[in-house]
């Protein structure tokens, strides 16, 4: 059976999670198949024969092995789901409704309220250090439609908006209305930490948080220290609060 580079990569740090080991095992074992079938040269393979010899189809049965194995993807954003609910675990909150909802984040950090009344409801990486910290309405954005409903109607004032994707490209058309943003998903580095930074919008990745619902008065501590490379090398937390307020009487 014919060696790929990978096989004897010195630096390699190990291929992620089982289920990634599990893909990366399959694919390359389909590599090194079509690489004996053409003949064994690496460059005129990689090169060229490459792009027929490996099919489509042939990559498409090893993801379904796995999912007829009755494992399912966890998606980090409902367009996900609902393009693919053959392949993907449901999200929480589907059914009931923004109204309803909450992230319920088993390792979200809570406290009672203090003397000014804010009850700690989480935490998250700060992706820039401001002055101060920054105060709005929670609003969950989790589709599409409620994307192109603001991109009609306008983002609502003050709106510090929840979302599942780190990725940036389903909120990036309102991006810019946002007061603030809190993100379950990616760190300071994800393509969302970027897009904030640029537009200079206070955001918290990778946020662990608990009952937060639609229209709850929230606080992000964006004056807390953005997490740094060293601290995601290392393994250290560096995370700033969430608070919620307690609603006016």
């Amino acid at each position: 059976m014919a060696k790929l580079f990978v096989d004897q990569d010195k630096y390699a740090d190990g291929e992620g999670s089982p289920i990634i080991a599990a893909f990366n095992s399959a694919l390359k074992d389909l590599v090194r198949k079509k690489l004996d079938e053409s003949g064994g040269n690496w460059n005129d393979f990689v090169f060229g024969k490459a792009y027929s010899l490996i099919t489509a189809e042939e990559v498409a049965k090893i993801e379904r092995k796995v999912l007829d194995s009755g494992y399912r993807y966890t998606c980090s954003a409902m367009i996900s789901i609902m393009e693919r609910p053959d392949a993907y675990k449901p999200l929480p909150g589907t059914e009931s409704g923004a109204a309803k909802f909450s992230f319920e984040h088993p390792e979200a950090q809570t406290a009672p309220a203090d003397a000014s009344g804010r009850e700690q409801r989480g935490q998250g990486d700060n992706v820039v250090k401001v002055p101060a910290n920054v105060i709005g309405i929670a609003r969950y954005y989790r589709s599409a439609d409620q994307v192109m409903q603001s991109l009609t109607q306008g983002v609502p004032p003050d709106t510090i908006a929840i979302i599942d994707d780190s990725g940036g490209t389903l909120t990036a058309p309102i991006l810019e209305q946002f007061k603030g943003v809190i993100c379950a998903g990616g760190t300071v580095r994800s393509h969302l930490g970027i897009l904030t930074r640029e537009y200079g919008i206070p955001c918290l990745m990778g946020a662990k948080i608990s009952g937060i619902f639609e229209g709850d008065t929230v606080e992000l501590e964006v004056s807390g220290q953005s997490k740094t490379t060293e601290a995601y090398q290392k393994g250290v937390e560096m995370t700033v609060r969430v608070w919620k307020h307690a609603a006016k009487k």
